[in-house]
């Protein structure tokens, strides 16, 4: 046993015993992180514009910071760009994430110092958490591979501009950086199939122990080793014990990971985002992720369905429920307030506090009012892969509105991982989990204003080569699994069966 892997275990019951204390504790640990945010903005432009010196408690923050998308933060962004401080944090921020945005083209997030080391501690915790559960300590002794973006970073202003994944790469700890793979030359290749072309070259000998990154782009990984060694990825890599992935639901694609890779291997799930990272997987037996309420942000929810209306509940962690779909919005010591990422959560647990991902507030399909979000298009393709034993390697539904001869529809765009013996009766049960999970939907079928999903099956590699088209292939790029318009439905249409 080497002595990285001989310490790791009492250093992570040390992490795990000394995370109880806000895991615990979440609600006085909320308000006590909501006056630190306070205490700190308050000098800044953003501080004083708000009354931040006047604020005593949540009600008081809620009267003087409203609910704000970037276009609404744009104004003092663009001060911080040109070099001025204090603006929406003390001092200036060490990066500028680079993300897409909507309507505002590129937006620049900034991360601050307190902010940078709660992304790399929350990762960190993910690990130990999985390390003290399961006393797996064999995970640090093998190779660890992170597919991700980019470390290469340009400058706005003086402030180093970059990617999250490109970012966090250069934070790194350094006793997992022996242990790291790919090279950094390798990283930092932009094209995103020579990359794994080449981390499949530097991977392919290597004693890989741990695995992460996004879901589709690791398949890919593990579709290029096995078309190079005609080996299952258990046979290229013995020592493969731990997956952790994260920006997409792991579901749909868990069948076609385990027959890949020939055996099961146990994940962790992270919700890390550039505004913040806000949980991660901490248990192997409990369902959800914890939500980190001990680093440095202050989250917000709202009720979903309530979201577009006026004047819409907007609570702290004090009052949510089980069950009920949020928007999740954050403030944080980075100097975004009121912040709305555009995620929708759900608690499965208060005690403690464990949340799963439902999709985005803006990724949905209710071009008839039906309001059908990722979580039932997820769970409901799930649920009929099970029934018919089938594989899915991406899907995406949109409305079709006006088609000829028929009923409107919702028009599923899926890539099988293999051909589907019964694609009617496949329709069928897909469409009948559907309407078990959305009465809308349901009603809108027996009253005859819809019909019956149609499926329109892709060819093989059809969302990497849509990605590919449109510049997006790779890193943490991923398609929407569904659309109110049909934008990415008629590029898809290009590569149907």
């Amino acid at each position: 046993m080497s002595i990285k892997s001989f310490l790791s275990l009492p250093f992570a019951n040390y992490i795990v015993l000394k995370n109880r204390k806000w895991k615990n504790n979440a609600i006085k640990t909320q308000n006590k992180v909501l006056k630190n945010l306070i205490r700190s903005a308050e000098k800044t432009e953003f501080g004083k514009d708000h009354s931040f010196s006047e604020i005593k408690n949540y009600v008081d923050f809620k009267k003087r910071v409203p609910v704000r998308g970037y276009e609404d933060l744009l104004g003092y962004i663009e001060k911080v760009k040109i070099g001025e401080e204090n603006i929406l944090w003390p001092n200036k921020p060490i990066y500028f994430c680079k993300t897409s945005g909507t309507t505002s083209g590129t937006k620049y997030i900034p991360i601050s110092k307190e902010s940078m080391s709660n992304h790399i501690i929350a990762a960190r915790d993910a690990i130990l958490s999985y390390i003290s559960e399961t006393k797996n300590t064999s995970i640090v002794k093998g190779k660890m591979i992170f597919l991700q973006g980019s470390p290469v970073l340009e400058k706005t202003g003086d402030i180093l501009t970059g990617r999250l994944s490109g970012i966090v790469a250069h934070h790194i700890p350094s006793y997992l950086r022996k242990n790291r793979l790919p090279s950094f030359e390798t990283n930092c290749i932009d094209d995103w199939e020579e990359k794994i072309d080449l981390i499949v070259k530097e991977t392919l000998t290597q004693k890989m122990s741990l695995i992460s990154g996004i879901p589709p782009w690791v398949q890919m990984y593990f579709e290029k080793l096995q078309e190079k060694t005609g080996k299952l990825i258990k046979d290229v890599f013995p020592n493969f014990d731990l997956f952790i992935y994260g920006g997409v639901s792991f579901d749909p694609y868990k069948k076609g990971f385990e027959k890949i890779i020939g055996k099961k291997v146990d994940g962790v799930e992270l919700y890390p985002a550039s505004e913040g990272f806000i949980a991660y997987q901490d248990s192997q037996k409990d369902c959800g992720m914890l939500l980190c309420v001990n680093h440095g942000i202050f989250y917000e929810f709202i009720p979903s369905d309530e979201f577009f209306i006026e004047k819409p509940t907007r609570i702290s962690l004090r009052d949510v429920e089980l069950g009920v779909n949020y928007v999740i919005i954050l403030n944080t010591n980075a100097g975004l307030w009121g912040y709305n990422i555009g995620d929708t959560i759900k608690f499965v647990n208060l005690n403690p506090f464990r949340i799963v991902v439902t999709g985005r507030i803006k990724h949905f399909t209710s071009a008839f009012g039906e309001h059908i979000i990722a979580e039932e298009v997820e769970k409901s393709l799930n649920l009929t892969l099970e029934k018919f034993q089938e594989e899915v390697s991406e899907v995406h539904l949109a409305p079709q509105v006006n088609p000829k001869n028929s009923l409107p529809y919702h028009e599923w765009f899926i890539e099988f991982g293999k051909d589907v013996k019964d694609l009617e009766s496949f329709s069928v049960c897909l469409d009948e989990n559907l309407q078990s999970l959305n009465s809308y939907y349901k009603d809108l079928i027996s009253g005859n204003v819809l019909r019956t999903l149609k499926i329109t099956p892709l060819k093989k590699d059809s969302f990497r080569n849509y990605m590919k088209s449109i510049g997006k292939l790779g890193g943490q790029n991923k398609v929407p699994r569904l659309s109110n318009d049909r934008k990415i439905a008629d590029e898809l249409s290009k590569y149907k069966l």
